[in-house]
């Protein structure tokens, strides 16, 4: 029986090189990312158990992102408990305000994370990095603690659920409409623990960036994991994308990363996208999903444009192009976020910021803000927000009587200029 590519990083980071599925493994990790949420606990528990070393200094990330810039003492006591444990033991890879980005933007940016990669973050959508054929999960933070002492981690090798895309992809439908059809078809439930493959003809054809949106939302159906097998697309953006400390090591021979083709699924779902227009989860589950043609009574008071899932180059290009000579609708507030102090350099040099401004949106500064209920965007009782963000759990954004909607990047901006949920065609 042959192995899924799953299987086959899995086995790369194991004595004996081999394992199948639902094995219980001691596992080498590549890389072992924290936030300024997730890292602080990681560090008491690394201390409470003793621990005086970690595994290597250029394989641990801390990435300040959630709450920053600081928004209250305690959001800067929690940054100040990640600086000084990155000063302590000479982490290479703690990036400051000024240089950080949102994790999951930042890391593949620096070439950090990438094919046949192992990585785990105390961060749930560390799955973002399947995208590049890497095998990524989030763990809780006491094993992140464990993972930088020892350099592994425990895992169960998971089962893998396989989804082939065909047909036509239609204008503005991305890969965030794709993982939220995706969603919507299995439920929050339906990857329980479960590897997820993207493939298809559809999949080899879709930018880099939409494929970051698809792994990124893995987590909420569920997965364990979002994978990717890298192609040229993917190897074009490791090229491009060279780690600061050196040049990355390229596979010349890669084959490792395919799935066999007598590999094991336990299950294959089949989907034909061509009749598939954008695509609104409705609060308050992602898997709540409906065609935004059909939800053009709904008004808004908020969109954010952003976050680890839509905050890229491509995503605020595309809402500059739907932005520009139009105006905000009055009354309502249009947030735009760059994932990273790059993405908002470039935006910047293409003009697509002043494009922002004359709209009369708001351009913030790198941040997971209001994605989580942080701050910069935070609802009332009562207002309702559309996000490219990844959840629209109760309270998700704010106040607990307040609603979330989640939708790609160009219908968040169609929306903010009409202040009702629109699709892009409409204006």
């Amino acid at each position: 029986m042959g192995k899924t590519v799953t299987e086959k990083i899995l086995g790369r980071h194991v004595k004996g090189g081999k394992v199948s599925q639902d094995d219980f493994i001691f596992c080498r990790i590549d890389m072992a990312l924290g936030n300024d949420i997730t890292a602080p606990i990681a560090i008491s528990e690394f201390e409470k158990a003793g621990f005086r070393k970690i595994f290597h200094r250029d394989k641990i990330a801390l990435i300040p992102d959630h709450f920053t810039p600081a928004k209250d003492i305690r959001s800067a006591e929690q940054v100040k408990i990640l600086r000084d444990f990155a000063r302590r033991y000479k982490i290479r890879h703690y990036y400051e305000i000024g240089r950080m980005g949102i994790e999951h933007a930042l890391l593949p940016e620096l070439g950090l994370v990438g094919p046949g990669d192992v990585v785990i973050g105390a961060d749930s959508h560390t799955c973002t990095y399947g995208a590049l054929g890497a095998f990524s999960t989030g763990v809780g933070s006491t094993d992140l603690a464990a993972g930088w002492a020892t350099g592994h981690c425990w895992f169960r090798v998971p089962k893998t659920l396989k989804f082939v895309f065909s047909g036509k992809r239609n204008r503005w439908v991305t890969g965030k409409d794709l993982i939220l059809y995706t969603i919507g078809q299995i439920g929050v439930d339906g990857a329980l623990y479960r590897a997820m493959e993207f493939t298809g003809p559809v999949i080899r054809k879709l930018p880099i960036d939409d494929r970051f949106s698809m792994s990124n939302m893995a987590i909420e159906a569920g997965g364990k994991s979002g994978i990717i097998e890298p192609d040229e697309i993917t190897w074009e953006y490791v090229r491009e994308h060279q780690p600061e400390q050196g040049v990355r090591k390229i596979e010349a021979n890669a084959e490792y990363l395919k799935s066999d083709s007598d590999a094991e699924y336990e299950k294959v779902y089949e989907f034909n996208i061509s009749g598939l227009e954008p695509v609104v989860a409705l609060p308050s589950l992602p898997s709540n999903v409906q065609p935004v043609s059909k939800l053009k009574k709904i008004t808004i008071d908020q969109v954010v444009i952003g976050s680890c899932t839509n905050g890229r180059i491509s995503d605020l290009r595309v809402a500059a192009r739907i932005l520009k000579k139009k105006k905000v609708a009055a009354g309502i507030r249009c947030i735009v976020i760059p994932a990273t102090q790059e993405i908002y350099r470039q935006a910047m040099h293409e003009g697509l910021i002043e494009i922002f401004l004359d709209a009369n949106a708001a351009v913030s500064t790198p941040t997971c803000g209001p994605c989580l209920g942080g701050h910069m965007g935070i609802l009332a009782k009562g207002e309702r927000a559309l996000a490219t963000t990844n959840r629209n759990f109760t309270g998700r954004m704010g106040h607990p009587e307040s609603e979330v909607y989640l939708c790609n990047p160009a219908v968040a901006a169609a929306s903010a200029i009409t202040g009702r949920i629109t699709h892009p065609e409409a204006v």
